[in-house]
């Protein structure tokens, strides 16, 4: 995921893992250098609906969306709304962009690279739904500042959604979790804070929630690795 630049969280300064991983099959290649030059997010100015999509409609965003599995879904399930993708890791990409291809999913719009450079050109209040699904959890402590869930992050959340727009965070790791509901208490206080915690009880955050697929990675880390996972829904007030 992404560090910033003398510890502050709201400014950039490089990708920390891979970007690329093995060669890419020539057909994902093809995806990458035709299909994904027509959908791509610009690399300079305001990142709208009007812009991306031709008229203004509800706005979805996505951070690092691995493999593409939810951000294809999501589109497929709301074809009126406008979805935008941001993942670093070209093999990723690949795989969203075959989705994108498969599915004939008009409403995507793919950034390959950092989200929040995107997302920071995004104008406060157009965003119906943010997205972070399974972010890496850099689970030593000296790497914290390297997390997503940190105060920068999820203050340009805060900002970039509309009123009663909704914050969706999921992990499978329990010192993420931790770390994130450390923050998001900063975030939902009562008297000051921009979310409130959509949840009523433990089922709330450990049952999936209607129209929140599993993917590929959620899987894995289930059935393969025995995580738990958690699902945490914040509405902006």
């Amino acid at each position: 995921m992404t560090a910033y630049k003398d510890g502050d969280p709201t400014t950039l300064n490089r990708l920390y893992g891979r970007s690329v991983g093995k060669p890419l099959r020539a057909a994902q290649q093809e995806l990458v250098d035709n299909l994904l030059p027509q959908i791509a997010v610009p690399e300079e100015g305001p990142v709208t609906a009007e812009r991306l999509f031709g008229e203004d409609c509800p706005l979805h965003f996505e951070i690092g969306f691995g493999g593409g599995e939810h951000l294809a879904y999501r589109a497929d399930m709301l074809p009126n709304h406008g979805f935008i993708g941001a993942e670093p890791f070209l093999n990723g990409v690949a795989q969203a962009l075959t989705h994108v291809r498969d599915q004939q999913l008009a409403n995507v719009r793919i950034h390959a690279g950092d989200a929040l450079e995107v997302l920071s050109r995004v104008p406060d209040g157009a965003l119906t739904m943010v997205y972070l699904l399974h972010p890496d959890p850099w689970p030593k402590a000296r790497h914290a500042k390297r997390r997503m869930m940190n105060d920068g992050p999820v203050r340009m959340i805060a900002d970039k959604l509309k009123p009663g727009g909704e914050f969706r965070f999921g992990t499978d790791h329990p010192i993420y979790v931790r770390h994130a509901l450390m923050v998001m208490r900063r975030f939902t206080d009562p008297e000051t804070g921009p979310f409130e915690w959509v949840a009523e009880g433990p089922d709330d955050f450990r049952i999936r929630p209607s129209g929140w697929c599993e993917t590929r990675y959620e899987h894995k880390a289930r059935t393969q690795m025995g995580h738990e996972v958690w699902y945490f829904r914040y509405r902006r007030k």
